[in-house]
């Protein structure tokens, strides 16, 4: 016979079988299986389906970005010195990621010039922003911070902590550039300074163990957060979070297990008469600092043992900063996100605790400008990579972009680093450049450090034989050609500084949407 019958066939079936000619215990079986292949199927689905259909659609996946920053964390830690006893186990195991920026410097040495320039990719002769009361978005009202640009490309742009300077009740904070945003509880003080000094500064110059426990700090609040945020279901469009963490910004407080191990640190090696080769502008611009450090030799002679322990929870507090860090590497980890996830590392500048007589940030050296800087961009840096070409923090804007292929208005005073983070040894030909109010700035090269004030006085020092800046040889003949060759890179020309920022407003709730 040929062809097809039309008649429908009965078909015999042995007792206990079902319609599809299966007995019914390995039918019912079946169907509990394939319930279950489907549901796994829609959850690979909703994880994975924004990066399968970026890839169905013969386009790269669009990364998520990790934008992780602290405050006032200097050189002095294991990441950057391997003889520190500040141990940064995360940040070493961040940098195993990616690629360590060894001579990575701020854009300037206080909170909010450094972070609006590193927010906007514009310098502080850019924009006016000088101080830390300068008005940044009335400098730049019409300019994208980094989190706008994303947005603008379709991210969801999450955040927490300290990101924008913290002051005026967070007044200089920019909620337009976040679609969520968890800010930073209040610092909550002892009922008496834990320091012994209560004439020495403010509430906010003390140091100690406090608080009990660490799920009571500002920065555990951040981390959770972020680390929330991680835990969440992939959704359709990439996510750009970032992450301020507060310490090691004084008070120098800590949970009292993270001083421990500080217990015998040693202190920051000092030469005497330090300031004695300075010129007239570098003591007429820290005049209003000194008494940071005489003070603290004061407090020392009241009762011996005090700026030990000021560096004790200097280091207590660095510490704890790691842990924060590593409690949001590790959500990341757990999470789908983990290999899809470009991270950027930074600190906002640097902090002297006492090395040239200083202590405090508000200077054009080493140790105030000096930051750890780190960029995990998978298939782009090598993991565990290192680059010893001095780079400054306007670098950031320009790299994210050219990294996940943002475009629009892209003008940055930084260049993108994306040559280096593909080959460490690619030709730089500039140096970082640092500035500290109008007038005054840095410029630092592979070799040297080149310091011209608003006066025009100088200072100059070669890292090769003095690491520590003690032999100011500005003044040496020999190295005329030296300065000639940095000068060339200071600013051609000087904002006008930006009104300061007087009324804050309204305060805002911890979290907003």
């Amino acid at each position: 016979m040929t062809g097809w019958n039309s008649k429908r066939v009965k078909v015999d079936r042995f007792p206990g079988q079902g319609k599809t000619g299966l007995r019914k215990p390995v039918q019912k079986q079946l169907q509990i299986r394939a319930r279950w292949i489907l549901l796994i199927a829609f959850a690979v689905w909703a994880v994975f389906g924004r990066f399968v259909s970026f890839v169905d659609a013969g386009e790269s996946p669009a990364p998520d970005v990790l934008f992780l920053v602290v405050d006032d964390m200097n050189d002095w830690i294991s990441l950057l010195d391997p003889g520190s006893p500040i141990r940064t186990p995360n940040l070493e195991r961040l940098a195993r990621r990616g690629m360590l920026f060894t001579r990575a410097y701020c854009a300037s040495p206080a909170c909010n010039p450094s972070r609006s320039a590193t927010l906007t990719g514009l310098r502080p002769s850019t924009t006016g922003v000088y101080g830390n009361k300068s008005d940044w978005r009335r400098a730049v009202p019409d300019r994208k911070t980094i989190m706008q640009q994303f947005m603008a490309a379709g991210y969801n742009v999450r955040g927490a902590g300290k990101i924008f300077h913290h002051h005026l009740n967070g007044a200089f904070h920019d909620g337009s550039s976040f679609h969520d945003f968890q800010h930073m509880p209040p610092q909550t003080y002892p009922p008496q300074k834990l320091n012994g000094a209560p004439d020495y500064g403010s509430r906010n110059t003390d140091w100690g163990a406090w608080p009990m426990r660490a799920e009571d700090s500002i920065d555990f609040h951040t981390a959770s957060y972020c680390g929330k945020v991680l835990g969440e279901p992939v959704g359709e469009k990439p996510l750009f979070l970032a992450c301020g963490i507060y310490k090691p910004h004084s008070p120098f407080f800590a949970p009292g297990s993270f001083h421990l191990p500080f217990r015998d640190i040693g202190l920051p090696i000092r030469k005497a008469s330090d300031w004695d080769d300075l010129p007239a502008g570098a003591a007429s611009l820290l005049r209003g600092k000194k008494w940071f450090w005489q003070g603290m030799m004061k407090v020392e002679r009241r009762k011996k043992g005090s700026y030990r322990d000021f560096i004790r929870s200097y280091a207590a507090c660095a510490a704890f900063s790691d842990t924060q860090i590593g409690r949001v590497l590790d959500a990341l980890d757990k999470s789908p996100r983990r290999d899809h996830t470009i991270i950027v590392f930074w600190s906002d500048h640097g902090f002297h605790l006492g090395e040239k007589d200083h202590i405090e940030k508000f200077a054009l050296w080493e140790k105030t400008n000096h930051i750890p800087f780190i960029v995990v961009a998978p298939g782009v840096a090598r993991p565990g990579s290192r680059c010893d070409r001095p780079v400054d923090l306007t670098v950031i804007y320009p790299t994210l972009l050219e990294l996940c292929g943002l475009t629009g208005d892209t003008e940055c005073d930084g260049r993108s680093v994306v040559p280096l983070l593909r080959n460490p040894q690619a030709k730089w030909d500039r140096p970082a450049l640092m500035t500290y109010l109008r007038g005054n700035h840095a410029v630092c090269s592979e070799r040297w450090r080149y310091i011209r004030y608003a006066d025009g006085s100088e200072e100059l020092y070669d890292h090769e034989s003095d690491p520590h800046e003690w032999n100011n040889v500005a003044g040496d003949e020999q190295f005329s050609g030296v300065i000639a060759s940095h000068r060339k890179w200071l600013p051609k020309t000087e904002a006008k500084q930006v009104p300061d920022l007087k009324k804050p407003r309204k305060p805002k709730s911890e979290v907003s949407q």
